[in-house]
């Protein structure tokens, strides 16, 4: 299995929250894992960080945020290239897309735990 550097964006410590089984899951299936998140904390050994870190190498960005909250990271994903976006349910912005996808990044409507459960990731 090739390891994806992941960035979960809206992660969280909460164990209900689906962005931290996600953060669970990338890291169990051997995935490196970004986190950024309203509060700090950790999750599977992963630090969240509350603002924008420096990013390289990033595969895929798994969104957790509403749409109007992405708004503040769109340049930053943008800079970062990402192969694609994941947005998960709740996630999903037609605005956002077509931004992505002028900058040859894919825009996948998607869950990140189904993807990860049934080997799709």
């Amino acid at each position: 299995m090739k390891n994806k550097k992941t960035l979960v964006l809206g992660a969280s410590t909460k164990p209900e929250r689906y962005a931290f089984k996600a953060i669970n899951l990338l890291v169990e299936k051997g995935h490196s894992v970004l986190a950024i998140g309203q509060n700090t904390g950790e999750v599977a050994g992963i630090k969240i960080y509350t603002k924008a870190i420096p990013l390289k190498n990033i595969d895929t960005v798994s969104l957790y945020l509403n749409p109007l909250r992405q708004r503040d990271y769109y340049n930053y994903i943008v800079e970062a290239k990402p192969k694609r976006v994941i947005f998960n349910p709740g996630s999903e912005n037609p605005e956002f897309y077509q931004l992505l996808e002028l900058n040859n990044i894919k825009a996948e409507v998607a869950c990140t735990l189904v993807l990860l459960t049934t080997n799709q990731y």
